[in-house]
């Protein structure tokens, strides 16, 4: 293994970042951090008519917020035509590539007569030794080996073979003059260093390809690991309806990065019975050693119970600052840093995703709140008037208002009064939260504050008494 490890991820704009995308992402990132290594970023937005600057932002945004920092780039192909041309001319020069003149038409007949005498449909080699020069709708194509095989070490699938007879003279160079994929890519990862090219399966077939143009350049080939692909619960490819989505949907709904990050690990990769890791966990323990041949099953209620893990994980104060943008979006601005995680360190521990965690806050945050029907007709009656009415000059008097003085506070009002806290302690979680579920009502008073945990009894008190008197 090379000291130097460099690897990259090359997205095409052509939509947003998805599961696989960022399952390939990751993997390339924590190969480069685990080993010192260099993680590049390339856009390979050479195809105008499907290529958006909306999705190559939706990448970058993606990206960021997975926390997948890249140390050089993004490098977009559509900018480095020039050094595509100069490559070109290099296998030109060389006697390692060829002018075409063979027109669409041309071919196609080919392809029709190799298909009827049951051959495979394959460029014949017309214009390879007749040394043309360029011509108005030529290309250049790669004199590909006559015989032989291509092979390689595939650092997950082991060693692949591929027979020379079944590659063609592939076109490097449209009749357009722009660069085709295959040699693009490859002198992408040659003038950016690349060591190791970390993808997807479904690339297999590319790589015989690949390696023929690094062979004709003369150039090192660097190591090639292809990634199982990944499965819906049901064995068939990942698709929307299994429940996987966009990064930025993910985003949205509330998941946390690292929790995205924990599930994408896994799929593929294992390392023992271990299902939880934090970021640093990953970058130390992963390998492609690890990186099973079989696909990955993508289960979206296992990611779900797994960003609910690392919610509870997570320190209350980078919680409040995860909420932060979902309680903007609710209008709640101006927020205080130290309410908010007090905030978050009771509703943590109940909560799969930050959206559900809105619900929550918004009681606590808000200067007002609504009565939920079941809990108005069930608990906000007038036989709790004059327990809420003591309480409420028994919470005034008290010095510390905090969880140990609050239930002292209880422990002794109970046992005046002569009451369980089952008596209280429903119609004190309406009439403090709206709600009939809610986390425990001594948290919430202590989070809610001693102000405004008064004003919320007495304002119960009046419309209580203002539902008798109509």
């Amino acid at each position: 293994m090379p000291e130097n490890v460099i690897t990259r991820f090359p997205p095409s704009p052509t939509g947003y970042l998805h599961i696989g995308g960022a399952r390939t992402a990751l993997f390339n990132w924590l190969f480069a951090r685990q080993r010192g290594g260099k993680f590049i970023l390339r856009i390979e937005d050479t195809d105008e008519q499907r290529s958006t600057d909306e999705a190559t932002a939706a990448i970058l945004t993606s990206m960021e917020w997975l926390g997948l920092s890249w140390d050089e780039g993004p490098y977009f192909q559509s900018r480095r035509y020039d050094i595509y041309n100069e490559f070109i001319d290099r296998l030109l020069s060389s006697g390692q590539a060829y002018h075409c003149h063979c027109s669409p038409e041309t071919l196609e007949r080919q392809r029709q007569e190799a298909k009827s005498k049951g051959l495979k449909p394959k460029y014949d080699g017309t214009c390879r030794n007749l040394d043309l020069g360029p011509a108005p709708g030529s290309v250049v194509r790669l004199k590909t080996p006559l015989s032989g095989t291509t092979q390689f070490n595939d650092l997950v699938k082991g060693p692949i073979r591929f027979s020379n007879e079944e590659l063609d003279d592939l076109i490097i160079r449209r009749s357009n003059g722009s660069p085709t994929y295959h040699l693009a890519v490859v002198a992408d990862d040659i003038s950016l260093g690349m060591t190791h090219i970390i993808r997807g399966d479904d690339h297999v077939n590319n790589t015989p390809r690949q390696i023929l143009i690094y062979k004709a350049l003369g150039e090192p080939i660097p190591q090639f690991a292809h990634l199982p692909m990944i499965l819906g619960p049901d064995r068939t490819r990942l698709s929307k309806r299994h429940g996987a989505m966009s990064v930025l949907a993910y985003r949205d709904m509330g998941y946390l990065p690292h929790a995205l990050l924990n599930g994408l690990a896994r799929l593929g990769w294992s390392y023992g019975d271990q299902e939880k890791f934090s970021l640093e966990e990953l970058i130390e323990k992963f390998s492609l050693d690890h990186v099973g041949k079989a696909a990955g099953v993508f289960n979206a209620e296992k990611l779900l119970d797994l960003n609910a893990w690392h919610i509870r994980e997570s320190s209350d104060e980078s919680l409040a600052e995860r909420l932060r943008p979902f309680l903007e979006k609710e209008g709640f601005v101006d927020l205080d840093s130290g309410k908010m995680a007090a905030v978050a360190s009771i509703l943590k521990v109940r909560s799969k995703t930050l959206v559900d965690m809105i619900e929550g806050a918004r009681f606590c945050l808000s200067e007002d709140i609504d009565y939920d029907k079941q809990g108005d007709d069930k608990f906000l009656k007038q036989d709790v008037v004059v327990l809420f009415d003591k309480l409420c000059g028994r919470i005034e008097a008290i010095a510390e208002f905090n969880q140990n003085g609050i239930e002292k506070l209880f422990a002794q009002f109970l046992e005046a009064e002569q009451i369980t806290l089952r008596k209280l302690a429903q119609p004190l979680r309406v009439a403090l939260t709206g709600k009939t579920a809610s986390p425990g009502i001594f948290e919430v008073m202590e989070v809610l504050g001693k102000e405004t945990v008064i004003n919320r009894i007495k304002k119960a008190i009046a419309y209580i008494r203002s539902k008798t008197d109509g």
